[in-house]
């Protein structure tokens, strides 16, 4: 008897999603039949290997948990740090903090799955590590914030990883050569021709950090969320599993941190594994970057070429860098730069794999030095994007792990023209108004594109509706 959906075969064992006829119990309605075994994926993955990590991935991705599966967490909270819940929820599912979706992908779809949400799709979030329980859409108590695309996410947390290297060792060198010359030093720091500031070393190694500008003071850069606060893809996905779908990994949620193995009390065991959170990083790590596509008349090349040079007249360009160059395409999952809760690397089975062996990979442009250019036009820096007079992107009332009211990621416009809305909010309806939108840092070039002539501002739009998510 055929199967209706599809039977992935994993390291001998199969992950059944939705209804298999193939299943001993077709009519079962749990979304996962069989976890990830860790195990199964140590050490560098051939392209095969790869690959089957990748299918069950997606399949993840793409199913709807049930109360079978451990969707819920009657007595937990959306926190990134486990936290008890004061008492039970009034309902299981709502607009708060979750429960919000079924799926990953029921937020994760446009313009296909792994892409952005429109408006009724927005999650809404707390100050990220601990809080208690809201019941509330009340902009005192949580943000609001619309759903970014996932494309690209492996190439982004790359970079960020190679930047984080770069500008550590900055760090050091400067502690090392004030201990050396006995004399403060000051260090700038920088990265793929990205500025961060600067900090003060001194011989008795204290660290003046006040001059570093748009990351943590770890150095750390976090490449996702509006506000640059997520270090890695697989810390981002145990997040959202456990505030969407109160479905709780168990590196985070179960007996090593909490001392429990049904956190959430609802009865419950192993709702994820780490295996499992591999396969749903697999999956999101290799999925191709958005990139410029060709327009199909001649009317519109010769607008976007126009606006292309607006763009780089206007000073978009200062944070909206059209590539960052990245020196390695292998992945490491876990990776090196999280904190407790998420999994680092040689805490568990590590997994390898090179990005190049998959075929988007050879549509990246190199350099002279051979650095593949990443096209995200962006430069994963925190900027102030608002002020007095323009403060539409700076609305929100509560601070998120310590980044202020004003200041968030720059955003990546690759794809940008396949992810409306836009807004962190997810409240404006074009890219003109986005673009008026901003303030702050960006203020001179907004100022500068206010001023162009409409039919040059339509350049500029005609430009960034080249840069696509194609199926």
């Amino acid at each position: 008897m055929n199967s209706m959906y599809t039977n992935i075969p994993v390291a001998g064992a199969a992950l059944l999603v939705s209804f298999n006829l193939m299943a001993s119990e077709p009519w079962s309605e749990q979304a996962i039949t069989q976890h990830i075994d860790q195990a199964d994926y140590a050490g560098e993955l051939n392209q095969s290997r790869l690959s089957s990590l990748i299918d069950a991935g997606n399949a993840l991705f793409d199913a709807r948990f049930t109360r079978i599966d451990g969707v819920g967490r009657p007595m937990a909270t959306q926190a990134i740090v486990p936290t008890k819940r004061k008492r039970l929820p009034r309902t299981d599912f709502s607009r708060t903090a979750g429960l919000d979706a079924n799926a990953c992908s029921s937020c994760h779809h446009v313009p296909v799955i792994g892409g952005a949400g429109d408006f009724s799709a927005n999650v809404f979030v707390s100050e990220g590590f601990q809080h208690t329980d809201f019941d509330t859409t009340d902009p005192q108590f949580s943000n609001e914030r619309n759903t970014n695309h996932l494309f690209g996410a492996g190439l982004l947390e790359l970079l960020a990883r190679e930047m984080t290297g770069d500008l550590q060792a900055q760090r050091n060198t400067a502690l090392q050569r004030a201990r050396a010359g006995d004399a403060q030093v000051r260090q700038p720091l920088h990265s793929k021709g990205v500025s961060f500031g600067a900090v003060i070393a001194y011989p008795d190694g204290r660290l003046d950090t006040a001059m570093i500008e748009g990351v943590d003071h770890d150095l750390v850069i976090r490449p996702f969320s509006h506000k640059g606060v997520m270090t890695s893809i697989r810390q981002f996905t145990i997040n959202a599993l456990n505030h969407h779908h109160g479905m709780q990994a168990t590196e985070r949620f179960g007996p090593r941190w909490t001392g429990h193995d049904d956190f959430d009390e609802d009865g419950k065991r192993a709702e994820i594994t780490a295996g499992d959170v591999t396969a749903l990083v697999a999956w999101q790590a290799t999925l191709p970057p958005p990139l410029q596509q060709s327009p199909d008349t001649t009317q519109w090349v010769r607008a976007a070429a126009a606006g292309e040079k607006h763009f780089d007249t206007l000073g978009c360009a200062e944070c909206h860098k059209p590539y960052l160059t990245l020196d390695s395409l292998v992945f490491d999952d876990p990776g090196p730069l999280d904190v407790a809760g998420t999994l680092r690397t040689g805490e568990a089975v590590d997994t390898r794999y090179d990005l190049a062996m998959l075929d988007w990979a050879a549509s990246l442009e190199k350099d002279e030095q051979g650095r593949f250019k990443v096209p995200l036009f962006g430069d994963l820096k925190r900027h102030v994007i608002a002020d007095q007079q323009v403060a539409a992107l700076g609305n929100e009332l509560l601070s998120q792990r310590f980044v202020e009211r004003n200041v968030f990621m720059t955003s990546e416009l690759w794809g940008v023209a396949s992810t409306a809305p836009y807004g962190h909010r997810g409240d404006m309806t074009t890219l003109a108004e986005v673009i008026n939108a901003h303030g702050g840092a960006a203020r001179s070039s907004r100022d500068a594109w206010k001023a162009l002539h409409d039919s040059q501002q339509g350049e500029l739009i005609a430009w960034l509706k080249t840069l696509l998510i194609v199926p």
